[in-house]
């Protein structure tokens, strides 16, 4: 406890450390103050009935948990980050797959601002598109009825301004922690949404366990221990990496050596972060569209259900085989090979050139199975959670999507953190070891 209370005076006594902390605490209670703010021509005495159906229902629960609440609520700042996100993750690919926007990225700084400015008039296309849809979702049972009725003719425009423009001031609002804040502004946003809605999904948790009489407490308190132990599995594999060792060559210059170093090429075993969920989540969101046949009904209703057992085998697969796919688009080891030969540097035993790209991508796939496989385990263990009789809402924590962007934002916090402290010559956040992140955004790594 000593050593903790020290810890946080270190981290207080640095001023740069203490305005970010600062600022970034500013901008989220601001965040989190325009969650609550209903949208115009929308009544908030009767959301109440709406705001339970909408955060059990698929992909909707799952923007209702991203946006913390918003979405349900009928907000200003319901479609939060999302766009922004969407749009980031389009461009992203087209960056690999489009050989004119890789020329453009590789111009350095002022071709990552050319990309930039394109990624926000695409958010504003992407969220007029995503408001309209909202707007039609407003107008349907239990949220048509809190539709104040003076004010229907109004609506839908005054709607779709109010959304993007909300979604562009949380997009400013994410900029604007990672200019003078402490982390990435849109991770920590998406982070603080979803960890928002913990203390209440808690609460139902323990009431419900309660209300079940003998036993019911100690239920909860082994519940707690397996939630416990599950965030230590995510944060191994966040965490978890496969160093190749790499030499590189000695070269005398006048009467100076250079090069020479042993260092290690880390390799992480999830190099594709929670992407690969979420690509699984939104393809088997697709069947539940099909509800006008009696047997689109059926598959709706199996794909709609995370608890239910082909849902489970199916969303596995599609995470394992989109871990692949989506590493395979970002892990280049041709370039990683050609970089090491540019540098002089070899992997001991390896031939330089084609032969340690080779090397690089036979090590890469055969870390990236078992990677996979736990990433799809995770993935489906909500579902476990709830056929074992958790709530729906507590359930979500205990895997999926929300709990391995919760962990792997606060990682990465906490690595900025222990990077001051270590800058100034203080003690890092742990007695031993150093604390590492994803090192990427939540748009180029995880969702």
């Amino acid at each position: 406890m000593k050593k903790l209370i020290q810890t946080f005076k270190n981290i207080w006594s640095i001023d740069e450390l203490r305005s970010k902390i600062i600022v970034t605490v500013a901008l989220l209670f601001t965040y989190r103050l325009g969650t609550h703010i209903v949208l115009p021509g929308i009544n908030p005495n009767l959301l109440a009935n709406a705001q339970a159906n909408a955060s059990k229902n698929g992909l909707l629960g799952l923007f209702d948990t991203f946006a913390g609440g918003a979405f349900s609520q009928a907000s200003i700042l319901a479609l939060g980050i999302m766009p922004y996100i969407s749009a980031s993750i389009f461009m992203q690919l087209m960056t690999i797959l489009v050989p004119q926007l890789q020329k453009v990225q590789k111009e350095g700084d002022s071709g990552r601002k050319k990309i930039n400015q394109w990624t926000r008039y695409l958010t504003v296309i992407v969220t007029a598109f995503q408001a309209s849809a909202y707007v039609a979702y407003l107008n349907g049972p239990g949220y048509a009825e809190a539709i104040i009725p003076a004010y229907k003719s109004f609506f839908a425009l005054s709607t779709i301004v109010t959304l993007t423009a909300g979604t562009l001031f949380v997009m400013w609002l994410g900029e604007k922690i990672q200019d003078k804040g402490l982390g990435n502004g849109t991770s920590i946003i998406i982070m603080i949404g979803i960890l928002s809605r913990l203390p209440q999904a808690l609460i139902q948790e323990f009431g419900a366990k309660q209300a079940r009489g003998g036993g019911g407490l100690l239920i909860f308190l082994i519940e707690m221990a397996i939630f416990v132990a599950i965030i230590m599995g995510i944060i191994i594999l966040v965490q978890g990496v496969r160093k190749i060792p790499v030499n590189y060559a000695k070269q005398i210059v006048g009467n100076r050596q250079f090069g020479g170093a042993r260092q290690f090429l880390p390799m992480k075993v999830n190099m594709a972060g929670v992407m690969p969920i979420i690509f699984a989540q939104a393809i088997m969101f697709l069947p539940t569209l099909f509800t006008f046949t009696e047997s689109g009904k059926g598959i709706a209703k199996v794909f709609g259900d995370h608890s239910n057992f082909w849902y489970m085998v199916v969303y596995g697969v599609m995470t394992v085989a989109f871990t692949f796919l989506y590493t395979a688009l970002i892990f280049n080891p041709k370039q990683m090979g050609d970089d090491l030969k540019r540098n002089n540097g070899f992997i001991p035993g390896v031939k330089p050139g084609q032969p340690t790209s080779d090397y690089i991508g036979a090590i890469m796939d055969k870390i990236t199975l078992p990677g996979a496989i736990f990433l799809a385990f995770v993935g489906i263990l909500p579902g476990f959670a709830q056929r074992l009789g958790v709530t729906s809402t507590f359930s979500s924590f205990f895997g999926g999507t929300s709990l391995l962007i919760m962990v792997a934002v606060i990682l990465d916090t906490l690595q900025l953190i222990e990077t001051h402290l270590m800058m100034r010559q203080y003690d890092g956040l742990m007695n031993s070891g150093r604390i590492q992140g994803r090192q990427q955004p939540i748009s180029t790594a995880s969702v």
